[in-house]
């Protein structure tokens, strides 16, 4: 939405603590140059202060103190490395639908701790529908994904574990679409 000066703005309401993890507040007020520089960052996060600066228009100062702004803000969560799974000695790539067996407070907790101490479980989700979260896992061979299945089951009390093996990359992670609006 945009107000009277002119900038973009969007604001998230939480809905309470117990779903900190789940939602964020994000009150942010972006112009043309923060969503160039957002724009320029998800294609090449490794890009000088000086290349960034000339891309914007402003000098190598102002354009690191936006950048600073933008991570300070929590719209940049962080800067990484994409890797290759299969290259890096992780061939198999498995979506984990699972369905927990209760649906209380502690029950989430639970889960949730067990699959933040799993490496193998590279991502995960709390969803909508009939399945309660979405995970993907990566192993080395098929005895470390049925390991990593148990454990989701013994010590995250999943009630139903669905995997789908992940084939080829269809379309990769793609950058936010932050250009302004015509």
């Amino acid at each position: 939405m945009m107000n009277r000066s002119g900038l973009y703005s969007a604001t998230f309401p939480r809905p309470g603590p117990e779903h900190d993890t789940l939602f964020g507040t994000v009150a942010s007020e972006l112009d043309l140059i923060d969503q160039q520089l957002l724009e320029a960052l998800q294609v090449d996060a490794d890009r000088s202060s000086v290349e960034l600066a000339r891309l914007v228009g402003l000098s190598p100062a102002a354009t690191l103190h936006r950048v600073r702004r933008l991570k300070e803000s929590g719209i940049v969560r962080g800067v990484v490395a994409r890797l290759d799974s299969a290259a890096a000695g992780f061939p198999l790539q498995v979506y984990v639908a699972v369905t927990l067996q209760r649906h209380d407070d502690a029950s989430h907790r639970r889960f949730a701790e067990a699959v933040r101490a799993m490496p193998e479980v590279i991502s995960a989700d709390w969803v909508t529908g009939e399945t309660d979260a979405m995970l993907m896992v990566v192993a080395r061979e098929v005895a470390e994904l049925q390991r990593v299945l148990v454990r989701l089951s013994t010590r995250g009390g999943a009630a139903r574990v669905m995997t789908l093996l992940r084939l080829e990359e269809l379309k990769p992670a793609s950058p936010l679409p932050v250009q302004s609006l015509p």
